[in-house]
């Protein structure tokens, strides 16, 4: 084995260290931290948590090529420190050490200390050493700056207590991001699933399209997020069209009716709806002020947002979560055109002047916290950056971030052949919403302007915490 390296990375946080090391104790922090554009997935995990002893089975992607990763936790140290350490996998020694410093009873500093060799001694050193230094700048630069924001967005609700949210669509892109960041928060989440619900982990099962909830297993509930529903990104066949249109309003219908029913009722439902609503609108600014526009998408979120009507009659707040189109590097429109962007063949779509309403995951989960801990928020609200751009400008910035080119259009008459109808409502028309609910009820968002969030997502950016690199001590 070739000598080990030291890789240390330190960032001040908005919390106590006991604080901070109870966030890392709670489900779903491994999945939180993961980056975007990492395809690392848990496959087995025994033990309890990060516990010494603890071992977690993952897969990870090195290329085209799937490797896994055994990670077995060697020290824990209440309040203050814990460890893992690889058992098997791509390095040919990897301790990673978390350690929570106080500063004071509102402060503290998170250090990852990584002491690391890579295989093949110096040879491996020579040839991976500066991409394995860089790899590790842009992972801790990413979870360093989640991990601040994630403990500012739970400390700004601290006092409403921990919730018991219940979430529909836990599967989908939003929907797996969602409940980590409310179990890491300290709230407990029962996911609505169909098929078989695991008691144990507090599921509730439910099958929209045979009109079947298991509301009793939703008694107890303080809040829902409801997410549920048919991808759009789908050619519209008559057959497409009717799914889309009965997974959204029988889905939130049947959960809707069911909280209605509940003797105990929960405080709020955040339902999922989506800018759609104001169709195809030009440079008219849009508010949530604004009537709806004309075309399938428009005519689906009416009627979705209408089917929530039970619940807003029984006394619920009800919010209509009205999202753009969501950037992420896991999944959706961002998802599919790095790759193409990446060989060169980025460009603007159509003429690219349509209006592009945009959202950064990370502002659809704090607008969706928001909602929930709002008691002054209800109706429809725009979950959109607050500043929409150009189609043709949103190309030429994720070109630059990505250092490619973005000079080959996509034609109109291309997208209309090859998408249909849905090519020209999601691709060809445009809207210029703004977030008006939000902001006049306080909302900050994390990422307000696009070259900031696309680089965020995208690992493209090292800043944040402060980093040392050098060789391991020879000391034991």
């Amino acid at each position: 084995m070739g000598k080990s390296r030291v890789f240390d990375a330190r960032s001040q946080m908005p919390v106590s260290a006991p604080e901070l090391f109870a966030w890392h104790t709670r489900e779903g922090a491994f999945e939180r931290l993961t980056p975007p554009w990492e395809t690392m997935e848990v496959l087995e995990r025994r033990g309890e948590g990060i516990r010494e002893g603890a071992q977690a089975v993952m897969r990870m992607r090195l290329g085209p090529i799937p490797r896994k990763w055994v990670a077995r936790h060697t020290r824990y140290e209440e309040g203050f420190l814990f460890q893992d350490e690889q058992v098997s996998g791509p390095f040919a020694r990897w301790v990673h050490t978390h350690r929570m410093l106080p500063e004071s009873h509102t402060a503290s500093v998170m250090e990852d200390a990584v002491e690391y060799a890579l295989p093949l001694g110096a040879l491996g050193q020579g040839v991976g050493g500066g991409f394995a230094r860089r790899t590790l700048e842009r992972m801790f630069s990413y979870r360093h700056t989640l991990l601040r924001a994630d403990l500012q967005r739970h400390a700004a609700f601290a006092d409403a207590g921990p919730l018991t949210v219940a979430v529909s669509g836990a599967s989908g892109m939003v929907g797996a991001a969602l409940v980590p960041f409310l179990t890491t928060g300290g709230h407990r989440v029962r996911r609505l699933v169909r098929g078989r619900a695991e008691a144990a982990r507090g599921d509730v099962a439910w099958n929209p399209s045979r009109g079947e909830i298991d509301a009793a297993a939703l008694e107890g509930v303080d809040a829902v997020v409801h997410l549920a529903g048919e991808n759009v990104a789908q050619r519209w066949t008559p057959a497409a069209q009717e799914r889309i249109r009965r997974s959204r309003t029988e889905g939130t219908r049947v959960l809707c009716e069911a909280l209605a029913r509940l003797p105990r009722k929960p405080r709020v439902l955040v339902c999922a709806s989506a800018i759609g609503f104001y169709g195809d609108r030009g440079d008219e600014r849009l508010t949530e002020a604004s009537g709806s526009g004309e075309g399938f998408l428009a005519s689906v979120v009416r009627d979705w947002e209408a089917a929530a009507a039970p619940a807003r009659e029984a006394g619920i707040r009800v919010v209509h979560l009205r999202i753009g189109v969501v950037l992420d590097a896991r999944g959706g429109a961002l998802a599919k055109l790095v790759p193409a962007f990446l060989m060169g063949g980025g460009g603007r779509v159509g003429s690219g002047q349509q209006w592009m309403s945009w959202v950064s995951l990370e502002d659809v989960l704090g607008m969706a916290h928001f909602a929930l801990m709002t008691p002054g928020l209800s109706g429809p609200v725009n979950a959109v950056a607050p500043q929409a751009v150009r189609q043709e400008a949103f190309a030429r910035t994720l070109g630059r971030v990505l250092s490619r080119p973005s000079v080959f259009p996509l034609p109109a008459a291309v997208v209309r052949t090859v998408f249909g109808q849905m090519g020209q409502e999601a691709l060809l028309d445009g809207a210029h919403v703004l977030p008006e609910a939000a902001q006049r009820q306080g909302y900050s968002f994390l990422h307000p302007e696009l070259e900031e969030a696309l680089r965020f997502t995208l690992g493209r950016t090292t800043a944040g915490p402060r980093f040392v690199h050098g060789p391991a001590s020879k000391e034991p």
